[in-house]
């Protein structure tokens, strides 16, 4: 009985060289968003309980929000009138981004159109991904501290 359990987990696991664009079409919603350091570490890096959607069509059209669930409210109902240290919370505690996604070479390729931190508007990012049933995990390319984001979905029903 094990070994026909142990199989049907393996059959699930699509090798990133094997998967297609509507095997990733659908809604995930994050489990974690995490950053591997230099030294190896694994840290949360949108708090213990981030929030997230990535939502990708059948024509590779997707677009991806993450927040970080601990983000302070802003005392004014006026976004406006936002002190700096909330604009700053509410900026490093959130990453969203659309435009069209592919696979080539066994890697994700986001082609971003708009982008909440405007210098990635425009770029094509690479990413190396797993899926395995209705789990996708990829990486983000190192940011300038050496720190690799890694993300982890799962497909909504």
């Amino acid at each position: 009985m094990n070994k026909q359990i142990a199989g049907m987990v393996l059959a699930s696991v699509v090798p990133a060289a094997h998967a297609s664009l509507p095997a990733l079409a659908g809604t995930w919603t994050l489990v974690a968003a995490d950053v591997q350091r230099p030294d190896g570490r694994i840290e949360r890096d949108y708090g213990a309980a981030p929030k997230g959607r990535l939502s990708i069509d059948p024509q590779g059209r997707y677009t991806l929000q993450i927040f970080k669930a601990e983000r302070p409210r802003f005392a004014s109902a006026d976004k406006a009138a936002a002190t700096n240290d909330e604009f700053r919370a509410a900026v490093l505690g959130s990453s969203t981004h659309f435009g069209t996604i592919a696979l080539h070479e066994g890697q994700l390729v986001f082609q971003i159109e708009a982008a909440s931190f405007p210098n990635w508007e425009g770029t094509v990012q690479r990413r190396s991904f797993e899926l395995q049933g209705d789990e996708l995990r990829y990486r983000v390319p190192a940011r300038p501290d050496g720190g690799i984001p890694i993300s982890i979905w799962r497909r909504m029903p």
